[in-house]
C-alpha cells in the first residue's frame, strides 16, 4: 500500500490529551433485556482497540451505539470531547465524523470503485471529490481498480474499497465490524496488517469487533473481552493473555488448563507439579483450594525432571507440536514445544513449569470448568 502521509502521534503525547473515545457506564437494552451492561472504556487518538467475545455478547451493539445506530438507555459516549450519546439525547450518525466498515462490505453494485469511495463526499465539488478519491485509492493500493465494478473485485479488494470509502471522509474514528471474517486466514492476516499500518500512519482511532482472538491480538493496542453484555477486562493483549482478571477471560483467551492446587502463601501455590510462585499476591488464605491456569507455553519438556507425564495426544503444527500430557493423578496439561521435541503417544516425558505469571482462581468443581 502507499507511503506514510504523516508522522504518528507518540504514546507520551496521547497520554496528555483528552480521550478520543470515552464511554462511561453505557447500558443498552432490547425489549427489556440488557445487551450492554454498564460498559466503561476510553481510547486516545491513534489507538487501535478491539472488543472480543462470543456471538451475542454485546460487542456489535456497543459498536452501533458508538456510531449512533442504537439508542442508549443510560451512560454517556463522548467523541473528541463532545457528548454524542446520553439517555434522551443523540447526535445524528452523520454528524459524528465516524466511519464504519461492515462484515458484508455494503458496497453499491451499480457504482464502480471510485463511485463507491466518493459516495459520502457530497459536500465537495467534483474536482475535490476526484482528488480526494484518487489519493485514497492510491493509499489503499487499488488505484488501478478505479473503474472496476464490485463483481469484478476479489474479496480482499472489496475490503480495501470499503475501508477507502470509510477513510476518504477523514473520520475521527473508524469502527470495524468483523470486516475480515469472510476472507481466508492468510488474506485476513495480511490485509489486517495493512489496515493497521494505514490507520497508524493517518493517526486515526479505530475500534474493531471480532470473535477471533488471533486477529484481536495481532491488530489491537487494547483488547476488551465481553461476556453477556459486560466488559470483563480492558487491557493490553499481553495482560489479557498472561494476567486475566476473570475466569471467563482466562478460559476464552488462548489455550490452557486449570490445575488443582492449595494456596501456600500470597504468591505461591502447591500443585502436583510442585510449588509454583508468581508475580502477584492473591487474597486466599493458606490451604485454600484453588485452580491454577497453565498455558501450553508454561509447560516445558525437561529430560532431567523427576515429574513425568504421559503423552495422551499430539498435534503437529509445523514449527511446534502441541502435546496433551497426562499426569499421575489423571489431570492433564498442555505443552507447546519446538517440533524437534518429537514424542509418540503413550511416551513418558519429563516436564517442568516455566510460568512467571501465576494465575489463580478459587477452585470450582470439574463440571463448572
Amino acid at each position: 500500500m502507499g507511503a506514510a502521509v504523516s508522522d504518528p502521534v507518540t504514546d507520551d503525547e496521547r497520554v496528555l490529551t483528552t480521550p478520543l473515545l470515552d464511554i462511561g457506564d453505557l447500558c443498552v437494552e432490547y425489549d427489556g433485556l440488557r445487551a450492554v451492561n454498564h460498559l466503561t472504556l476510553h481510547m486516545h487518538a491513534g489507538d487501535f482497540g478491539c472488543l472480543l467475545g462470543p456471538s451475542g455478547c454485546g460487542k456489535t451493539t456497543t459498536l452501533r451505539a458508538i456510531a449512533g445506530l442504537e439508542y442508549i438507555g443510560s451512560g454517556e459516549i463522548h467523541i473528541a470531547g463532545e457528548c454524542v450519546s446520553t439517555a434522551g439525547f443523540e447526535v445524528a450518525p452523520e454528524r459524528r465524523k465516524v466511519g464504519m466498515v461492515f462484515q458484508d462490505n455494503t458496497l453499491f453494485p451499480h457504482l464502480d470503485v471510485q463511485g463507491n469511495v466518493a459516495f459520502g463526499l457530497r459536500d465537495l465539488n467534483r474536482s475535490q471529490q476526484q482528488e480526494r478519491v484518487a489519493e485514497m485509492l492510491e493509499l489503499m493500493g487499488i488505484g488501478a481498480l478505479a473503474k472496476r465494478y464490485v463483481y469484478e473485485l476479489s474479496g480482499g479488494q472489496r475490503q480495501r474499497v470499503a475501508l477507502a470509502r470509510a477513510l476518504v471522509q477523514r473520520p475521527r474514528l473508524v469502527l470495524l465490524d468483523e470486516p475480515f471474517s469472510s476472507l481466508d486466514s492468510d488474506l485476513r492476516e495480511r490485509i489486517g496488517r495493512e489496515v493497521r499500518h494505514i490507520l497508524r500512519e493517518l493517526d486515526i482511532t479505530a475500534m474493531l469487533v471480532t470473535h477471533d482472538q488471533n486477529e484481536a491480538f495481532a491488530l489491537a493496542d487494547q483488547v476488551g473481552v465481553m461476556h453477556e453484555g459486560t466488559l470483563l477486562q480492558w487491557d493490553t493483549a499481553y495482560n489479557i493473555y498472561h494476567e486475566p482478571n476473570n475466569r471467563f477471560v482466562a478460559k476464552f483467551v488462548g489455550q490452557g488448563i486449570f490445575l488443582r492446587g492449595l494456596q501456600c502463601g500470597p504468591d505461591s501455590v502447591m500443585t502436583e507439579l510442585g510449588e509454583l510462585q508468581g508475580n502477584r499476591a492473591y487474597p486466599y488464605p493458606p490451604d485454600t483450594r484453588v485452580d491454577v491456569l497453565l498455558r501450553p507455553d508454561d509447560i516445558a519438556i525437561d529430560a532431567l525432571s523427576n515429574c513425568q507425564a504421559r503423552v495422551s495426544a499430539r498435534a503437529f503444527k509445523g514449527a511446534n507440536i502441541l502435546y496433551t500430557l497426562m499426569l499421575a493423578s489423571g489431570d492433564q496439561v498442555l505443552s507447546l514445544v519446538p517440533s524437534h521435541f518429537d514424542y509418540e503417544v503413550d511416551a513418558f516425558v519429563g516436564i517442568k513449569v516455566v510460568a512467571d505469571h501465576l494465575v489463580v482462581f478459587a477452585a470450582q468443581s470439574s463440571d463448572q470448568d
